[in-house]
Parts: C-alpha cells; sequence; structure tokens
C-alpha cells in the first residue's frame, strides 16, 4: 500500500521459456516463478517456445525486413507486442554448450531487431530502444560451479548475453542466475530462483 492508502502498482511479466520436454527442471522453474508472481498479486504471461512451435529460423524474410525495410514477419511482431505489454522479461533456459538453445537465441536474432529493440543512427550511433524492460536470467547448467568458473563459462555467458545482447539494447538485466549442478537442496531450486526475482520486482 502506498502512504495514500491505495494499493502499489502491479507489474506484468512475460516469461519466456525454452525446452522441447513436458517433464523438465526448466519447466518446473517456470511453473514456480509465475506461481511466486501471482502470489504477489503480479501479472505473467508464458511463452513456451517449443509447445508454440516458434520457428527460430532468421530466414528470407527477417533478412528482407532488416536489409531492405520490407515488412516485420507477423510471428516477429506477436512476439514484439508480447514483450512491448510487458514491465519484466523472464528468461528460463537450459544451459548448451555454455549457452542458450538454438530456439532461444534464434527467438532473439529475429525479434531483437533494428527499428525494435535497437535504431543505428548516422551521427549517434547505436540508439538502445528498450530501457524500459527489466531483464531476468535464469540458467540451469548441467555442470557444477567449479567446471564454469575454472573455465570461464560463466563469465563468457554474462559478456555474451547480458552485455552483448540486452545491454546493447539498453535493458538492463536486474537477476541473472546460473543454477548448477551442485545446487545443496534440488527440491527447493525452483521455488528459490522464483523468490530471487519477485525480491526485485518494482
Amino acid at each position: 500500500m502506498t502512504d495514500q492508502g491505495q494499493e502499489s502498482p502491479r507489474t506484468h511479466s512475460l516469461v519466456v521459456m525454452a525446452h522441447p520436454a513436458a517433464a523438465s527442471l526448466t519447466r518446473a522453474v517456470t511453473a514456480a516463478i509465475v506461481q511466486a508472481l501471482e502470489a504477489v498479486r503480479h501479472t505473467a504471461q508464458i511463452a513456451d517456445l517449443a509447445r508454440e512451435g516458434f520457428n527460430p529460423i532468421f530466414g528470407p524474410a527477417d533478412h528482407a525486413a532488416y536489409a531492405a525495410g520490407g515488412p516485420t514477419p507477423d510471428d516477429v511482431l506477436r512476439e514484439q507486442r508480447r514483450i512491448d505489454r510487458a514491465d519484466h522479461l523472464i528468461l528460463v533456459y537450459p544451459v548448451y554448450w555454455w549457452s542458450m538453445p538454438a530456439l532461444l537465441k534464434g527467438w532473439i536474432d529475429r525479434v531483437f531487431v533494428s527499428g525494435w529493440a535497437f535504431d543505428e543512427d548516422a551521427e549517434l550511433g547505436i540508439v538502445k530502444k528498450l530501457d524500459q524492460l527489466k531483464v531476468h536470467l535464469v540458467a540451469l547448467g548441467g555442470a557444477d560451479k567449479a567446471t564454469y568458473a575454472r573455465r570461464g563459462y560463466r563469465q563468457a555467458m554474462q559478456t555474451q548475453i547480458e552485455h552483448g545482447i540486452f545491454d546493447f539494447c539498453g535493458a538492463p538485466v536486474v537477476t541473472s542466475q546460473l543454477i548448477t549442478t551442485n545446487h545443496p537442496d534440488a527440491a527447493a531450486l525452483p521455488l528459490e530462483a522464483a523468490q530471487s526475482i519477485t525480491r526485485r520486482l518494482s
């Protein structure tokens, strides 16, 4: 409640999940996040990229839209509109080859394009357009923390995803979790991941 006795404004989150299996840790964490958001009376929508059949291939229509000013493909417009309605973008994904799955990377390739996520100006350079969007990353790894630290994989993921994608577009990464195989309590993991996000809602 505010000082005037009115409820604080609630936010809306788009929770993007990239995993093909009906039963997976990725799906369990996604469900826990949505439940935690709704428990504090925030709204959420799940974008289940595998189940929805999103095409991650940056094809001729995408290239024409980028290079020649052609129309943006309808499926890309739908995703952009879902993001436009959101205050928070939450990505939940397994780590494949020390990065995100091709399905999620292709979603970013096709959706976060020039003219919507950023502009290229001859005088100003890159103009970031997503500063109003708060990003949360939940990566589910198949190795322990020591492996990520020893090989520099964690730093590489942060450089590529947090800075190379979201900072490039102006979207601040508010929380970034890497959940590894040596988590002390696997049963509590989904709830802990969800609470890390809900504590940072605004």
